[in-house]
């Protein structure tokens, strides 16, 4: 009996490499045991799925995301339900139940980061016109196909064709095309830059121009140089449409379009006169950038505004209607924000004329001015506050203007620094 206690009374010892082929066994056997455990999750869920109604396959796939295991199989049982709409697709297309059960597959393979589902997501794509199918995958598309340089092209191909569509005057789904559009913004491919651009000259209803000048600002490369090149060499009802669409875009800085605004102005002024039948595009182009610099009180714009400032005016005195009289306003009012003494010597030179004008024409017992015109003037010498304009706002006081002329000159006068 003593032998025996004395036997096992001794530690064991293992051959060395016995011990490492133990370890090896070991967890090659609780591997293979997760592995099961985690086929026995997904088999599961398959087969429920495979034996439930049509209408309870989708809370299964909601039920089975709010699995404490979910992440060890959640993405391949989105890809098993994205198949079994594919498998249906010919047959239940329409079928508001299959269409829903295909919303939450192509949206949970995206929020799960299935990789793997890449390529059924666009089979998906292809197979089903339902609108809300096609934003899902293309919402998951964006979140899985970074790098993918396949599904970049197909996407730029499906965005080109949307457009000619529409050129054409033929119906397409604005929110899938927006759906498109910021899936390539996402993804960032620089191939993209073509069909993105043709977006914002397409005529699309103006938010969309807006979020694809926000795409493209995702897109490699300087954009703002590529919307620049755009608005100085292309013709001038793309320019206006660049234009359009940069000043809308969330991707662009207070700072980044008022020089771009400042651009489009020179450009407009170069190329033709902005009052030339003035619902030309280049007319318009020139108001838009001068109501954009006013509005974000760019004023690093001064020269070129007082640039426009002249030759409006000019055009003014040849031709005095109404639209050349509205614009006029327009720039003076652009003027008034500019915070400079030459803004305010050239606009109270502007005074000065009007006030001889109306004295002179008071002679004559007409009485002759503009109201509107020359209460503008006033209200924005008081508003740039330079004392330049003293003598010309206060021989306002002397004329014999409306006393709601007057009192505007008083106020002005009492804005003036010294």
């Amino acid at each position: 009996m003593n032998k025996y206690v004395k036997l096992f009374s001794k530690p064991l010892v293992f051959p060395k490499t016995g011990t490492l082929r133990a370890l090896a066994l070991l967890c090659l056997l609780a591997a293979g045991t997760a592995v099961r455990a985690q086929d026995s999750i997904l088999n599961s869920y398959q087969r429920n799925f495979m034996r439930a109604s049509l209408s309870t396959k989708a809370g299964i796939l909601l039920d089975a995301a709010t699995d404490d295991r979910a992440s060890e199989f959640i993405g391949q049982l989105y890809e098993y339900a994205l198949n079994f709409s594919l498998q249906n697709a010919e047959l239940l297309r329409g079928d508001p139940e299959l269409l829903n059960l295909t919303v939450i597959a192509a949206r949970g393979a995206g929020t799960g980061s299935y990789t793997r589902s890449i390529d059924t997501l666009w089979n998906v794509f292809n197979s089903f016109r339902d609108s809300q199918v096609k934003i899902a995958v293309l919402d998951a598309l964006a979140l899985l196909a970074t790098g993918n340089v396949q599904i970049v092209e197909h996407l730029n191909q499906f965005l080109a064709n949307q457009n000619s569509l529409y050129r054409s005057n033929m119906d397409v789904d604005i929110s899938t095309v927006s759906a498109c559009i910021n899936a390539l913004g996402i993804l960032g491919g620089e191939s993209s830059f073509p069909v993105l651009f043709a977006v914002i000259i397409a005529g699309y209803p103006e938010p969309l121009g807006a979020q694809a000048a926000e795409a493209l600002e995702k897109l490699p490369g300087d954009t703002k140089a590529n919307l620049t090149e755009i608005l100085r060499k292309n013709p001038p009802v793309e320019k206006l449409a660049v234009f359009r669409a940069a000043v809308s875009s969330r991707g662009m800085s207070s700072a980044e379009k008022g020089a771009f605004a400042q651009t489009a102005l020179e450009i407009g002024m170069q190329k033709d006169s902005a009052l030339n039948g003035n619902g030309t595009a280049l007319a318009l182009l020139c108001s838009l950038a001068i109501q954009t610099l006013r509005d974000l009180e760019w004023t690093r714009a001064d020269q070129v505004v007082l640039r426009y400032f002249y030759q409006v005016q000019s055009e003014y005195q040849e031709d005095r209607t109404t639209q050349r009289r509205d614009l006029l306003l327009e720039v003076i009012s652009c003027l008034a924000v500019m915070d400079s003494s030459d803004a305010a010597q050239a606009l109270s030179l502007q005074l000065g004329y009007l006030n001889s004008q109306f004295e002179r024409t008071s002679k004559d017992k007409t009485g002759e001015y503009d109201e509107s015109l020359v209460l503008g003037v006033i209200n924005a010498l008081g508003q740039l506050g330079d004392r330049v304009a003293f003598d010309n706002l206060h021989y306002v006081g002397y004329l014999d203007y409306p006393e709601r002329i007057k009192a505007a000159a008083r106020e002005a006068l009492n804005n003036l620094s010294w």
